[in-house]
């Protein structure tokens, strides 16, 4: 396929073809991704998340149990190091993200934890609730960072933007 070229400024700037960027794509995955294998984390109304590998098997690498309540969202952090669940039980909980093993429970919220999401590295995990708040996690020492108050309602969704410094949500 083609690439495509612009002018501007009287110099000649040309996109790579979408093979070249497939290639780069494969690059960089195959660089992060190293010699270990993919990892998978599900996690379901019966209050378990598994952690699978499916390239490699059909069986889950580990069972994780804690939640007491049905799980709302998981999402291994950028670094692939840790994994976070958030649950209908008002806490957020952290787990390996080799061996799924728990690592501690987040909690502060009052009602349903509905979303999580991970800053881009990894030190910071922000969560939004039905009790209408988001709050920022310190994940290294484990604890509240900041309470965001605000929303009129419950909060559904939380995305950091891409350089860090803020949280959009709704």
């Amino acid at each position: 396929i083609l690439s495509s070229s612009v002018v501007v400024n009287d110099a000649i700037i040309v996109s790579p073809t979408v093979e070249e960027l497939k290639r780069r794509a494969r690059d960089i995955y195959s660089t992060v991704k190293g010699d270990n294998p993919e990892q998978l984390v599900s996690g379901s109304d019966d209050f378990t998340l598994f952690l699978w590998q499916p390239g490699e098997s059909k069986k889950h690498v580990a069972r994780m149990t804690g939640h007491q309540q049905l799980i709302n969202e998981v999402s291994f952090s950028p670094d692939a190091r840790l994994i976070a669940s958030a649950s209908f039980d008002k806490s957020v909980k952290l787990w390996d993200g080799k061996s799924g093993k728990f690592i501690a429970s987040l909690r502060g919220h009052v009602s349903a934890v509905y979303q999580i999401a991970w800053s881009a590295d990894s030190r910071l995990l922000c969560s939004g609730s039905s009790d209408s708040t988001l709050k920022v996690w310190d994940i290294r020492t484990r604890k509240l960072l900041m309470d965001l108050p605000g929303h009129a309602d419950e909060v559904f969704s939380v995305d950091w933007s891409p350089d860090g410094e803020k949280v959009a949500s709704g």
